[in-house]
């Protein structure tokens, strides 16, 4: 099998041109291709008004030997690569007696360590503190709705993750020798997700298919002897050991209502809004530090402006679907200014897990189809903004979800401004073109006193200069909704870089977004596999040393 790269045809071709372009490529009669498959594409639209699709495509040939040395000097022909998974450990060894491995939180993270673990025999006990998918989306339309919060389930908290009420990407900037991503989208499409997210460049799934997919995930996982418990918050964890300069040792995990489940080995999946687990593992000695994070608001602007903008004339166009954009902006005052979690054809959402605050997020169906683009057009802040404690950037991000809650008139609407009135420093009292789509409400006020001023300064100098990257995104009428404070976790529960295991708990082994080391649906669910593998290697030494 040969992988032949940067493969370029116009956006319009036709259904053969692809076959006759990879047999002009490799100088082959068509008799000589036995099969061909493709591995990726992507687009590309610097030109609109040319368009162009580049395939990454695995052909077999008659002969692959005599291709390759034919064509030894084209470095966009090489042999594919081996990208199947392969288990660091296939069965427990027989008679060997463990504790059962626990793994705390079903987001991405959570949902692939217990899967590894359960295809490797080991028999995962997983620990949600919400509920199970279905009854959690009914709880989170609660809040949208009816401005019913439910602290224990909702976007933040049940099975799934945040990431289930998302646009449901699937692509990340991590590096991945091991094809780590391979496996996950591979898994993903066992349990229902589309076929095309093998090979497109920017995979997405939307949250509509992510509850089926996650509930068909569970079912998997519990078939190969996993355990789901859901409604278990863990309160408290048992350490041995351990102290200022020692190393403490994993004995148990203690649930909400006093149950202990015995174990030498814990994965910590939970996610970034986990701020009572965060305080009560700090209070237990677990090494944690402050990490940097950001802040900012939604921005709201007509899908069409951006489909135009960005693909000209071919706006529309059912492979290119909805358009996003990638923005940057490094101000005058030093801050970084940049768009996070663009979701094309989407919804801004109400996002809080605690009462009294409100934060918002941005979510999209696989159709991407709703009349706005959303983004978070966010600041970057560091721990020199909130210093002191590990934990203060929590203390951070309530005080402004807090000031949101208190603008937005104490009942979870959302403090909301049009652009072109946040720029000129003016309170907005009425909707122009764009109509906000968060639910429960908007309340439009002046969103400056929302944030630092610092970045009130960033983000009133970036909208401007984004327009000369997206001519109309500085569009008078386009909505800014507040706050965004959830980018990512505000601390990091660091970990050694050989075993995966905490600094100084050996046992623990944090993982996934909210222990800092994941950004999103797949780098959650890839690291979740290396963590799942780091257990299964931990188990087969502690199996060998017994």
């Amino acid at each position: 099998m040969l992988r032949l790269t940067e493969v370029k045809l116009p956006l319009d071709h036709a259904e053969g041109d692809l076959q006759a372009a990879v047999l002009q490529r490799l100088g082959i009669a068509a008799k000589d291709l036995l099969s061909m498959a493709i591995f990726r594409r992507a687009f590309d639209a610097r030109k609109k008004s040319a368009i162009v699709l580049i395939y990454t495509l695995d052909v077999a040939t008659s002969d692959d030997a005599a291709v390759l040395k034919r064509l030894k000097h084209d470095a966009h022909l090489v042999p594919t690569p081996d990208t199947e998974y392969r288990f660091v450990m296939q069965a427990p060894i027989a008679g060997q007696h463990w504790r059962r491995p626990v793994v705390i939180g079903t987001g991405p993270c959570g949902l692939f360590a217990g899967l590894i673990l359960a295809q490797m025999g080991l028999r995962p006990i997983i620990l949600e503190r919400g509920k199970a998918v279905r009854e959690r989306t009914k709880d989170t339309w609660a809040l949208w709705r009816k401005r019913e919060l439910h602290p224990e389930s909702n976007v933040q908290f049940g099975e799934g993750g945040a990431g289930t009420f998302s646009d449901g990407k699937l692509y990340s900037q991590i590096k991945d020798p091991k094809h780590y991503g391979r496996k996950v989208l591979t898994e993903f499409v066992k349990a229902g997700a589309p076929e095309e997210i093998m090979y497109v460049s920017k995979p997405h799934i939307g949250t509509f298919r992510l509850v089926k997919m996650v509930e068909q995930m569970r079912a998997t996982i519990e078939g190969l002897g996993g355990e789901f418990r859901f409604q278990s918050k863990v309160d408290d964890i048992e350490i041995v050991g351990g102290g200022a300069d020692a190393q403490g040792q994993i004995r148990a995990v203690v649930l909400a209502g006093g149950e202990r489940i015995e174990t030498d080995h814990v994965v910590l999946a939970i996610g970034h809004s986990a701020r009572d687990t965060f305080q009560m593992l700090y209070d237990r000695g677990v090494y944690i530090e402050a990490k940097p994070f950001s802040i900012g608001f939604r921005v709201e602007h007509p899908q069409s402006l951006i489909d135009s903008r960005r693909f000209g004339p071919s706006a529309g166009n059912p492979i290119l679907g909805a358009a996003d954009y990638k923005l940057v902006h490094h101000s005058a005052n030093g801050r970084a200014v940049y768009s996070f979690c663009m979701c094309p054809g989407g919804t801004v959402v109400a996002a809080t897990s605690e009462p009294g605050r409100v934060v918002t997020n941005g979510m999209s169906q696989y159709s991407r189809n709703e009349r706005n683009a959303n983004a978070a057009i966010v600041v970057g802040i560091t721990p020199a903004d909130y210093p002191g404690h590990p934990l203060a950037g929590i203390a951070f991000q309530r005080e402004l979800e807090q000031r949101a809650y208190e603008l937005g008139g104490r009942n979870y609407d959302a403090p909301g401004q049009l652009v072109g009135d946040f720029i000129a420093g003016r309170p907005s009292t009425e909707f122009g073109s764009v109509l906000p789509s968060y639910k429960p409400g908007v309340h439009l006020c002046d969103l400056s006193p929302a944030l630092p001023e610092y970045a009130i300064e960033a983000i009133r100098e970036a909208l401007p200069a984004f327009d000369k990257q997206i001519k109309g995104f500085s569009l008078a009428d386009a909505v800014l909704t507040g706050v965004e404070t959830r980018t990512s976790s505000p601390i990091r529960i660091k970990r050694n870089d050989d075993d995966l295991q905490s600094l100084n708990t050996t046992g623990l082994f944090p993982a996934g977004e909210g222990a800092g080391y994941a950004g999103g649906i797949l780098s959650a669910a890839v690291d979740g596999i290396k963590v799942a593998e780091a257990v299964a290697l931990s188990m087969m030494g502690k199996l060998h040393s017994n």
